[in-house]
């Protein structure tokens, strides 16, 4: 069990890199299996189950990004353990989290018919893509609870600095995707089932390694009884922190959901050159990503550890890995934006509009850097509820502004809204850092 002493440690770019950099390959190879899934079936030539797979795809990365709490949520729990030494509250965590993953599919699957006519009346397809997503999802939401587990080994091995072997796990997911699509597709003929299976058996074979690791990890560590695993006070805690994140998860994926929207409204070319633009903020995203889980992992062992100098320089560092690759990303996309965009797209009236928007998606790594370093921070700190607090400020400003600038500058006052959402999630949080810091540590004092 923890004692409340301090464990002092020293947190190094080099610490911060070896958690970041697999990460951040990790992150990008997350949208690997929707993306497999619509190049195989792709080789069919039917462009009614290319739509369906894609489709489909969609609304399960929709649910999984929903619910990459399981993930994020674990890894602050079980980074405070390691700073504790508690071996106990870093098995705990894990066992809690596959309560809620399961709890959390079966769920979906119930309600999945629902879901899939709801998500068909709001996108519209047309007869035989409707069929074609209607015959993935049936097959593809049974994947759900492996996948959701999957989130909570990952969280669990962030959590404990093994980034390379979280890197491992996403590796095995993307083979073994790949291999069972080509079989059960191309080898056998399923189609549009055949995808959906291999996708449901790609999560399931990563799950069978995982559980190995963990096994393997936690064979010399005490097994704590079931009792301690829905300990009231342990679980709700567990259940506060992943609800908050998931409730700043929804309103991120609203945010941008709502931006796409608006931009509709000025036509299908803007629309167009929205989307190809956007994708450059998606792959900042993803290479920040990296960042913003060393700043969890080695935020959340400070505070585990009780030891404030390591949270100071994990924040220092952290940001500044931000910023340096935010500005590596800014300049990628400032020399090379016109060579995407053309590569994007051949409509030239489109390309014509994304080369007037390029602006304003080159910055926006710049204005996002901050926001992402401080998720990964807070999120390690446990400090939730003040981050979706943020949030729910950053994008109620979005709306705000977007609905009383694009009267006046059209779809520059949208991507104007779109990088003031970005820089206020980070400045906000950022400005909450060094009282959020004095009283943590100033309660730790206390309760030596």
């Amino acid at each position: 069990m923890s004692s409340p002493h301090v464990r002092p440690f020293t947190v190094t770019l080099a610490m911060v890199l070896r958690i970041a950099i697999p990460m951040t390959i990790a992150h990008i190879s997350t949208p690997l299996i929707g993306i497999v899934d619509t190049a195989v079936i792709g080789q069919l030539g039917s462009a009614a189950l290319i739509g369906g797979v894609a489709m489909g795809a969609l609304l399960i990365d929709f649910i999984g990004t929903s619910l990459n709490f399981l993930r994020s949520g674990t890894t602050g729990l079980v980074a405070q353990a390691m700073g504790a030494e508690d071996r106990e509250a870093e098995a705990l965590a894990l066992w809690r989290a596959f309560v809620m993953a399961v709890g959390a599919g079966v769920l979906i699957i119930l309600i999945q018919t629902p879901a899939t006519i709801l998500f068909t009346m709001l996108m519209g397809p047309s007869v035989a893509v409707t069929e074609a997503i209607e015959a993935y999802v049936a097959i593809r939401v049974w994947g759900l609870p492996f996948m959701l587990m999957n989130y909570a080994i990952l969280g669990w091995l962030l959590g404990l600095a093994r980034a390379r072997t979280g890197l491992m796990l996403q590796i095995v997911l993307g083979v073994s995707n790949i291999v069972g699509s080509m079989v059960l597709v191309l080898g056998l003929g399923w189609g549009v089932e055949g995808v959906a299976a291999a996708s449901v058996l790609a999560e399931l074979v990563t799950l069978a390694v995982g559980a190995v690791v963990v096994a393997r990890s936690l064979a010399d560590a005490p097994r704590p009884p079931l009792a301690a695993i829905f300990e009231r006070i342990g679980f709700l805690r567990m259940v506060a922190v992943n609800t908050d994140i998931l409730i700043r998860s929804v309103l991120l994926i609203s945010t941008i959901s709502a931006f796409t929207a608006v931009g509709a409204r000025f036509g299908d070319v803007t629309l167009a050159a929205n989307a190809v633009l956007l994708n450059i903020l998606l792959l900042g995203g993803y290479m920040l990503d990296g960042v913003a889980t060393a700043a969890e992992q080695l935020g959340g062992r400070a505070i585990g550890a009780r030891y404030r100098p390591a949270f100071a320089e994990t924040v220092r560092i952290t940001v500044t890995a931000a910023y340096v690759i935010a500005l590596g990303l800014a300049a990628i996309a400032l020399v090379g934006g016109s060579a995407f965009v053309h590569i994007s797209t051949t409509a030239p009236e489109v390309r014509e509009a994304a080369f007037t928007y390029l602006p304003w998606a080159v910055i926006t790594p710049l204005t996002g850097a901050l926001a992402y370093a401080m998720d990964g921070l807070f999120i390690g700190a446990t400090w939730t509820r003040a981050m979706r607090n943020m949030m729910i400020c950053a994008s109620a400003l979005f709306f705000l502004a977007s609905y009383v600038l694009t009267p006046i500058l059209s779809n520059h006052g949208l991507w104007f809204a779109l990088n003031l959402f970005l820089a206020a999630r980070g400045v906000t949080l950022w400005l909450m850092v060094p009282s959020m810091t004095r009283r943590t540590f100033a309660l730790m004092s206390a309760s030596r």
